[in-house]
């Protein structure tokens, strides 16, 4: 349901009130009990998200290919330093 401004005429008072759109817009205000109540257009668009939330894999895109569709897995070249082993044979080895 949408979320609808009003302001009464008479008081200056503002509310923002959840109803139907097939429902009659409200005229009396509830703070000084007078029929000044008036809906006014608002920048709101009156648009509420209600649940978990929205996620990009709700709608696929049926024409992208693979590539449009997630980034590349480029593989970077890696080097690893080598470390020598311990040398074992004693101490006069030359080889």
């Amino acid at each position: 349901m949408p979320m609808y401004h009003y302001r009464c005429a008479n008081c200056g008072a503002e509310m923002e009130i959840q109803q139907r759109i097939t429902d009659d817009a409200l005229t009396f205000c509830p703070n000084c009990e007078t029929d000044g109540l008036k809906r006014v257009i608002g920048l709101g668009g009156g648009f509420v998200l209600k649940g978990t939330g929205f996620y990009n894999t709700d709608y696929k895109n049926v024409g992208a290919t693979k590539s449009e569709a997630k980034p590349s897995d480029a593989k970077t070249e890696t080097t690893t330093e080598t470390k020598p082993t311990a040398h074992t044979c004693g101490a006069g080895c030359t080889h």
